[in-house]
């Protein structure tokens, strides 16, 4: 579970912060005074540190210096005055994640507490390369005994040492940032920071102020001095996923930092020094960017320091038992479901589908499987329809990027005209299950599972929502 530090001498400050996480599988810790968050922080190692910039007579700053002596990885967000953002700001060019100015926005700061822990996530939850066991599940894996896979694990054992860039190739779902994690877990920077930033889900006006960072005044809305992904990840490793999807004036920007190991913040002048190692990943050909002149071939020639090409699914169905059983006794655990055993069958149906959407989808599927299954075996009936070749009652969802509203409700007045027609009576109450079916299911995916995160979704009571499951045939025991 992870934890949570709450360093500041206002009772009223961390009795808010405890409010606002309550409801979140976290567990808060609490100090009023420096001595005691250290002594907390050496005993617990917190995934993410709240911490006050003034504490009494004390500097933050001498904080956060002991705060990085005890766990270079726990990731510290200030919470600071006006009158002293500059301190923040000089903390975070030494390694803290961000700061927070009073009063508190509650919704920025759990957006901001959410974004940390992903992070803390990354670098310390384990890659394994090599075969491991089902008590492992803490880590995550690169599963694969196959040959293909055989070679990206040997590739990564042999460049994770070596300070290098590496550029990752592979069709959406592969694993490519799980290749990108087990390079960093495998490195001599594995005790700094590790962080990821998507080029194709933030703006082209916003990804540079992401990257480097930017002044205050630089354009409209930069109220503040912000600290960059570049200068967070000094000394560790930064992922760009989606790296064909930079603007040119970026992609310039980023050859400089290869090349020169410099840039500057986003209306600033100042040149800042950087040791980052560049991991970069992507979907797309970058032959054909280039050659249609969206992609600098002097930059693909310095990300490919070396280069890693992760096979499709399809390509390496020899894999997808031991895949399927890894997510198996993974979302087991997750969920609290006991299925043992993937039926014969159902397997069959597994290694015939084509997965386009590769891994990732294979996940989504045996998730799906065991939200829905009964019994010990998983059988053919619960998995997703489209492997079983039937046409799907509602859309596949990504859990990670499809919203609740995309569900196919049409399915609703479908079975109310059909039991109309067909002169049903009881079609208030079986209409409702169907509804629940379709939004609790869907609300589920979205929270991997983690109840109580969709009760919050749902604006349910936990209690409820597992009577509303019950009430599900099938749904639990």
């Amino acid at each position: 579970m992870p934890k949570l530090l709450v360093i500041d001498d206002e009772p009223g400050i961390r009795f808010t912060i405890g409010q606002v996480f309550a409801r979140n599988e976290i567990r808060i810790f609490e100090a009023e005074d420096a001595g005691r968050g250290l002594e907390i922080a050496t005993q617990e190692l917190p995934d993410v540190i709240l911490l006050d910039i003034r504490l009494g007579s004390q500097s933050g700053l001498e904080v956060f210096q002991s705060l990085r002596s005890i766990d270079s990885r726990s990731l510290v967000i200030f919470i600071t005055g006006y009158s002293t953002a500059e301190t923040a700001i000089e903390a975070m060019k030494l390694g803290a994640y961000d700061y927070l100015v009073k009063p508190l926005d509650l919704n920025h700061l759990q957006n901001v507490v959410a974004q940390a822990f992903a992070i803390s996530r990354m670098m310390r939850v384990p890659t394994i390369i090599e075969q491991g066991s089902r008590s492992e599940m803490d880590a995550e894996r690169l599963v694969g005994g196959g040959l293909a896979m055989q070679t990206v694990c040997k590739q990564i054992g042999r460049i994770a040492a070596q300070d290098i860039s590496v550029l990752i190739l592979g069709e959406s779902g592969t694993g490519k940032e799980l290749v990108a994690r087990a390079i960093y877990h495998h490195s001599l920077r594995s005790q700094k920071p590790f962080l990821a930033i998507n080029c194709a889900a933030i703006p082209e006006s916003l990804l540079e102020s992401e990257l480097f960072g930017h002044e205050r005044g630089a354009f409209t809305g930069a109220d503040r001095r912000r600290i960059g992904k570049f200068e967070q990840s000094d000394g560790g490793t930064l992922l760009l996923d989606e790296v064909g999807d930079m603007s040119p004036s970026t992609q310039a920007k980023i050859l400089r930092v290869l090349q020169e190991r410099r840039f500057e913040r986003v209306g600033g002048n100042e040149s800042l020094s950087v040791d980052v190692r560049l991991v970069a990943a992507t979907n797309q050909n970058l032959d054909d960017l280039i050659r249609d002149g969206r992609f600098r071939r002097d930059l693909y020639y310095r990300l490919r320091g070396v280069t890693i090409q992760i096979p499709p699914l399809r390509d390496r169905r020899e894999d997808i038992a031991e895949l399927a059983h890894y997510f198996l006794f993974r979302y087991n655990r997750q969920l609290g479901t006991t299925v043992q055993s993937i039926a014969p069958a159902a397997m069959e149906l597994l290694e015939q589908y084509g997965w386009p959407g590769n891994v990732r989808e294979l996940e989504s599927a045996i998730r799906e499987a065991l939200i829905t299954s009964t019994g010990m075996a998983l059988l053919p009936e619960f998995l997703p329809a489209e492997l079983r070749h039937e046409p799907a009652s509602h859309p596949d969802l990504d859990a990670d990027e499809s919203p609740v509203g995309n569900i196919d409700w049409q399915i609703l007045p479908q079975f109310v005209e059909k039991a109309i027609g067909g002169n049903e009576t009881d079609v208030y109450r079986r209409a409702r299950d169907q509804f629940d079916r379709l939004l609790i299911l869907r609300v589920l995916q979205h929270a991997v599972g983690n109840q109580n995160r969709a009760a919050e979704i749902l604006g349910l009571s936990r209690v409820t929502l597992r009577a509303r499951l019950r009430a599900m045939k099938g749904f639990v025991e």
